[in-house]
């Protein structure tokens, strides 16, 4: 890749998320001018504006952005890891694992805060048996995949279970929205909430992409220049679950922004983990974004976020198996 395509994609990786969400606070069921969304980031709005962007369009926008590049974030870690085009932050259990947490926590009429506390919780305890059971044997990456399998079919059950027993007045339509995946009910707080255990596993990954190199390439040779794999391994993928785990805490279930976005940041930026991470972070807030806006002006309702990414996804993933786009090569 040449210099100038270099800084082209460096200056796409920053502009068009930026431009898609000045887009996305615009555009609405009330309409805002793009001068006054400007004008509100410098506290000089129409009230009656600056109230719908600062309530609820930016919480939102802030959120589209959370969730999917942490996602892709994810996802592109546990790729490198598992060298599996269809790894994803879902591959060790975590998705279900939040999913039991949260719905459990809705049959309990927890608050919106205990709800997210207990999908947080119960998605660690789900990566937890994960290693655990990947230990018991002492094998490799695919013995992690294959436990991860386990441990996600075992928790998919009990939120069965759960959506079998709940009230199916009140409860029932609570955990099934609350699985489709959608953010457009997080508050600014909640964001908040968020925002540090993102900032401490962003940066515990972020310190091993060198090694992660070594490790995608192969085990034997990473051990040759020092790298313990399977702590560095274990370390690495436990915080890229806390990643995913507490978006989705949040957000619900949003399912192929972590397996789609790696595969587009590789193609654009190569296989160096140190720029696939930082592009899948972009990429993944940028089909967020999208697809978010997607979702609030399709239709005069608002269609649920975790169907729109799947119908957006699986084609796409389709079109990169057919080019051929789906390795690491």
């Amino acid at each position: 890749m040449s210099k100038t395509t270099r800084l082209a994609s460096a200056i796409g990786f920053v502009v068009v998320p930026v431009a898609l969400a000045l887009a996305a606070a615009a555009i609405g069921a009330f309409p805002i001018p793009l001068s006054q969304v400007l004008a509100a980031l410098v506290g000089k709005a129409d009230p009656q504006m600056a109230t719908v962007l600062y309530t609820v369009r930016l919480p939102r926008i802030g959120a589209a952005i959370l969730v999917g590049a942490a996602l892709a974030g994810a996802g592109a870690v546990y790729q490198a890891i598992f060298h599996n085009p269809l790894s994803s932050p879902y591959t060790l259990g975590v998705a279900n694992g939040a999913g039991f947490g949260a719905g459990l926590a809705i049959i309990f009429g927890a608050s919106s805060i205990l709800i997210q506390a207990s999908a947080v919780g119960w998605a660690i305890v789900s990566v937890g048996l994960t290693f655990l059971l990947a230990n018991a044997s002492r094998s490799g990456p695919v013995t992690l995949i294959l436990s991860g399998m386990l441990v996600g079919a075992f928790f998919a059950s009990l939120v069965s279970f759960l959506k079998f027993v709940a009230d199916p007045y009140e409860k029932l339509p609570q955990i099934v929205f609350w699985l489709m995946g959608s953010i457009s009910a997080i508050s600014t707080a909640q964001l908040l909430s968020i925002l540090p255990a993102l900032a401490v596993a962003g940066v515990v990954i972020a310190a091993f992409l060198w090694r992660l190199n070594a490790i995608s390439f192969d085990d034997r040779f990473a051990r040759s220049i020092g790298i313990n794999v399977t702590t560095e391994r274990a370390v690495v993928l436990f915080a890229a679950s806390v990643l995913a785990a507490v978006v989705i805490s949040v957000a619900g279930i949003v399912g192929w922004v972590g397996v789609v976005v790696p595969h587009f940041a590789r193609m654009i930026v190569g296989n160096d983990m140190r720029k696939v991470f930082a592009a899948s972070l972009s990429m993944g807030a940028t089909m967020l974004l999208g697809i978010d806006l997607l979702a609030r002006t399709l239709t005069s309702g608002e269609l649920p976020l975790g169907v729109l990414t799947g119908i957006v996804g699986v084609p796409i993933f389709l079109f990169l198996i057919v080019r051929g786009r789906v390795s690491f090569e």
